[in-house]
């Protein structure tokens, strides 16, 4: 007996049972597989192989999808230890799949295959002693976000993938179809998506600020067709739509996208990317509903996501704004241009 063997070892023949066949070392070691044997059975021609560095396919052939993914998860999450934090102990580094093969699991058809990815990245945490080999990339992160399990894979939410992903594409309009297919798609939401660009420090780069203003526009246009799908489909008045306001021979008050001059009313959808630096007490929209709200007008905030999530909620928000017009001050006389 030697130290690479367990005082109890597991059979091997139950490895044949093992549904992904996929395991690191220390896993072998448990069956009572030696170091020893293990170089044997991955020599050329063997009926193992080593397909990253601890991690092996207890077959010959090539590993197919989800024994790729699994070995990437495999490497990253038992290899490289932690760096110890001054005065605490840090938990086990989670590790989770992001960047292409995130976004090919949350099914993009922009995304090449699984199997077509030369690299599948990995996301841990920034303090893992790790380094990228093979076809696992190693991916560092001050914090992670809460992994999303896609077909029983911890798999990075979109924005955070999309932002991986993005950051190793030089291709313009790579970057541009897969923006717009996240918000097309019902993936996410456009601030969403740029708020991680904004954190991964990706919107100085001229093709990815092109590609966003192309997101930004997708974005809206998508929800001003659930704003329209709304107000018909719970039978709200019908508003002059997509107009400018203005005092009579006076300034521009600015624009709104619905508004209900009998009532009072106007409404925005707010699609703007937050932004760390900005106050939002003077922000230009809450800057233009103060104003708005001075002349007695009632400005309804709308976002994206409400829209697409929760319609009836926000049209109920309407409806109230809509029903309290007789018990507000009457509204200073605005002129309505089309936008």
């Amino acid at each position: 007996m030697n130290h690479d063997t367990p005082l109890s070892p597991l059979p091997l023949r139950h490895l044949a049972d093992v549904r992904c066949k996929v395991l690191t070392t220390r896993q072998l070691r448990q069956h009572g597989v030696t170091a020893a044997e293990t170089t044997e059975r991955c020599r050329p021609g063997g009926c193992w192989q080593q397909v990253l560095p601890g991690i092996y396919l207890l077959h010959p052939g090539p590993p197919t999808s989800e024994e790729r993914l699994h070995a990437v998860l495999l490497y990253a999450s038992h290899r490289g230890p932690t760096v110890p934090r001054q005065g605490s102990a840090d938990a086990p580094a989670e590790a989770m799949i992001t960047g292409r093969a995130a976004l090919a699991l949350h099914g993009f058809a922009e995304t090449p295959p699984l199997l077509a990815l030369d690299r599948i990245e990995v996301l841990v945490a920034r303090t893992r002693r790790l380094r990228s080999t093979g076809f696992a990339q190693i991916v560092r992160s001050a914090e992670l976000p809460v992994p999303q399990q896609v077909t029983g894979v911890p798999t990075a939410p979109v924005a955070r993938a999309l932002a991986d992903a993005v950051a190793g594409l030089t291709d313009a309009s790579a970057v541009r179809r897969l923006l717009t297919e996240a918000v097309r798609g019902g993936h996410c939401e456009a601030p969403v998506v740029v708020r991680e660009l904004s954190r991964a420090r990706l919107l100085t780069r001229p093709h990815v600020v092109d590609a966003v203003d192309t997101l930004l526009a997708e974005g809206r246009a998508q929800a001003e067709q659930r704003l329209y799908a709304m107000v018909h489909e719970h039978d709200l008045p019908d508003p002059l739509w997509n107009v400018d306001l203005r005092l009579p021979g006076g300034p521009h008050l600015g624009g709104v996208d619905a508004f209900w001059p009998e009532y009072g009313v106007a409404l925005e959808i707010d699609t703007r990317a937050p932004r760390p630096e900005e106050d939002p007490l003077h922000s230009a929209f809450d800057h233009k509903r103060k104003h708005l709200e001075r002349l007695g007008i009632t400005v309804v905030r709308c976002l994206p996501r409400t829209l697409r999530e929760a319609p009836a909620q926000q049209a109920a928000v309407v409806r109230t704004a809509l029903m309290a017009a007789p018990d507000r001050e009457p509204v200073t006389y605005v002129v309505a241009l089309p936008r």
